[in-house]
């Protein structure tokens, strides 16, 4: 950084991070109809509790900070990912999503289950109790005032506020096609360093713990990879030869699939609550 981390506003970066490349916000961020009707078609392809790569690997990462008979909500819990590991550990489940489309879904994994409660609210406008623990994983897209966001966070937390965001680096062809052929790639613009940094800047001292991770994608041919692969390149046309190019040293078959692998992390940031007088 050239300058101090002091006098930098990383929540006005987060805020700029959620516009696109031209500089508008993306329909989705601001329009709740369309936002819902993303979950809804997203929750009509999910298997009986189908979860992602990797879940487990995060869950055991963040299950350190949970307490044992802790009360907990958890914030936009999406298909459960997190949400059916937190059921079995936690005495009292509370799950907060805008979504009902997300909510009506996993209803129907906790029919009896006294101990899981639904709220259908937007964090930002949601009316809870405080719980011993505080989690979120990778929801905190749609969150514009990233301050009160955390803020909320540290109130509501008795004994621990959890966050977890999967991170970067880039997939390594895309900087082959930025730094070798010149393209303009579509890099993240937002990241966990920024909530780390907003925390220190709120008075926070977070831990943030990060998790190796790989990544695969398998494809049944090579115009598949290279449609998938060319999704960040921000020039309007591009050679796809270069993008040959730039994918063949990470490409190998296996199983008649063409397998892709790159390292990615997750970023655990956790704190205990302090009190905060603003």
């Amino acid at each position: 950084m050239k300058e101090s981390p002091l006098t930098i506003d990383f929540e006005q970066q987060w805020k700029a991070g959620m516009h696109d490349w031209h500089g508008k916000m993306p329909e989705r961020m601001i329009n709740d109809d369309l936002e819902e009707a993303f979950w809804a078609q997203s929750m009509q392809k999910k298997t009986y509790k189908q979860t992602d790569a990797h879940t487990k690997q995060i869950y055991d990462k963040m299950k350190r900070h949970i307490p044992e008979k802790a009360s907990c909500i958890e914030i936009g819990p999406g298909w459960g990912n997190y949400t059916f590991s937190l059921q079995e550990d936690v005495e009292k489940l509370t799950l907060v999503d805008g979504s009902k489309s997300v909510l009506h879904y996993l209803q129907q994994y906790f029919v009896e289950e006294e101990r899981v409660q639904f709220v259908h609210a937007k964090w930002e406008e949601a009316v809870l109790e405080p719980h011993d623990v505080v989690i979120g994983v990778n929801c905190y897209y749609r969150m514009y005032e990233m301050n009160e966001t955390l803020l909320k966070m540290n109130a509501l937390a008795k004994k621990r506020a959890i966050i977890g965001l999967t991170t970067g680096p880039i997939q390594p062809h895309y900087e082959v096609l930025h730094k070798t052929f010149g393209y303009e790639i579509k890099y993240p613009r937002r990241d966990y360093i920024q909530i780390v940094n907003m925390l220190y800047q709120l008075g926070i001292y977070a831990d943030c713990e990060m998790l190796k991770l790989e990544r695969i994608y398998r494809y049944e041919n090579e115009d598949a990879l290279y449609a998938a692969q060319s999704k960040k390149i921000l020039n309007e046309h591009f050679d796809i030869e270069h993008v040959k190019a730039a994918l063949a040293p990470f490409i190998k078959k296996q199983n008649g699939m063409i397998e892709y692998r790159h390292i990615f992390y997750a970023a655990i940031i956790s704190w205990e609550p302090l009190e905060i007088h603003e």
